[in-house]
């Protein structure tokens, strides 16, 4: 006796379209859409142990509602970033939350392509992306996350203010990935947290 699932299996292939079942003839997928991220070049010649140190973070361009709703109450953000491996980037970032300093801990690792980086996050959809889209490695970084198909681009500094010339750059780059001027936010230049007790630590590293 020939098997139920077999004989279901004859009756698609006898009833199906031309080309079903046939190898390469058969109908494909689209591809999916194109990630806003890879329309982003990365620094060519980026050194990572120059990248190392103390940034602050001098504006950021989002769509993202909760920042245009919440602008008023920017804080002084700062990051401290080293290269523990030669490949990953190690992030603390220092800012404050209800008066209180904080630090918050992430490893960007490596991806395939050179200047590229994953942040892992511990449910579905948290992954970012990030790319390291311009540098002089002493005075300026211009960096691209992606969440989603969502893009942001953030603007540090080695001091908190930056030069004309960086500011257009940056201005430049953030309307190329269609981003505008409302949606573009400065940060504070004083008031930056150096540090956090043990108990203003949120360590995304851990699994």
């Amino acid at each position: 006796m020939v098997a139920l699932g077999t004989l279901l299996l004859l009756s698609l292939l006898l009833t199906a379209p031309p080309g079903l079942g046939q190898g390469p003839a058969r109908r494909r997928r689209p591809p999916p859409p194109q990630s806003p991220l890879e329309k982003v070049a990365a620094q060519e010649e980026l050194g990572l142990p120059q990248l190392a140190g103390r940034w602050f973070l001098v504006s950021m361009a989002s769509r993202c509602s909760y920042l245009a709703e919440h602008s008023h109450q920017l804080e002084a953000t700062a990051v401290t970033v080293t290269v523990p491996d030669g490949q990953s980037l190690a992030i603390s970032t220092f800012r404050k939350l209800d008066g209180m300093c904080w630090e918050i801990k992430q490893r960007y690792l490596p991806a395939q392509a050179h200047g590229r980086f994953l942040l892992k996050g511990h449910g579905y959809g948290s992954k970012v992306d990030m790319v390291v889209g311009e540098t002089d490695h002493s005075s300026y970084a211009i960096l691209y996350y992606q969440k989603g198909q969502s893009i942001s681009v953030k603007l540090y500094g080695r001091t908190s203010r930056v030069s004309d010339a960086i500011m257009d750059k940056f201005e430049q780059r953030v309307r190329a990935v269609g981003l505008s001027e409302d949606m573009t936010y400065y940060f504070p230049t004083y008031g930056f947290c150096d540090s956090a007790d043990e108990f203003h630590v949120l360590d995304e590293t851990k699994p």
